[in-house]
């Protein structure tokens, strides 16, 4: 059954409820730890959460993505963040996590040492990234988030896997 609405006399009206729902995710950011430091993405970005899992190798890929997990039947890669970001090897846990975030329309499962909280973290306590060599900072970091006395590093997903990276990503998945 559909329903047929008659025009409102205040156009806004119907508008309002679209733009409160899209701004539920402002400001939210999923943290978790990696090594030794606090990290953060930003909800609308967050598929799920799932604990380890068995990962099928895939041969000729690059060093940080571990391989293939079976996610209710569809066929998602895993890349490590640690070894993405060249930090020292860990071994996974009980507390190890795959977030499976959408990169570009694809479907990726991040490894993590432990996923912390969901947080809110206002525009006004997120500032750019440190400049570095001249540059804005790494092109994972998007930004950096203060929360209390601490902060949080903002990760730029879609830049956590180059383009030629992700169609690869793309034929396996």
């Amino acid at each position: 059954m559909v329903k047929i609405m008659e025009k409102s006399t205040q156009p806004d009206e119907l508008n309002n409820d679209i733009f409160e729902e899209e701004d539920t995710q402002k400001d939210k950011y999923l943290t978790f730890h990696l090594a030794s430091e606090e990290f953060g993405i930003e909800i609308q970005y967050v598929t799920e959460i799932i604990g380890i899992q068995s990962i099928t190798q895939i041969p000729e890929m690059p060093d940080f993505i571990k391989g293939v997990i079976n996610l209710r039947g569809k066929v998602v890669p895993v890349m490590d963040v640690r070894s993405r970001f060249k930090l020292p090897f860990r071994e996974y846990d009980a507390r190890t996590c795959i977030i499976v975030v959408d990169i570009k329309d694809t479907a990726v499962g991040l490894v993590v040492d432990e996923v912390r909280e969901v947080l809110d973290i206002p525009e006004s306590q997120v500032d750019p990234p440190p400049k570095t060599n001249g540059k804005n900072g790494s092109s994972f970091i998007k930004s950096i988030g203060k929360v209390g006395k601490d902060v949080k590093i903002i990760l730029n997903i879609s830049q956590l896997l180059y383009e030629e990276e992700l169609e690869t990503l793309e034929n396996v998945a």
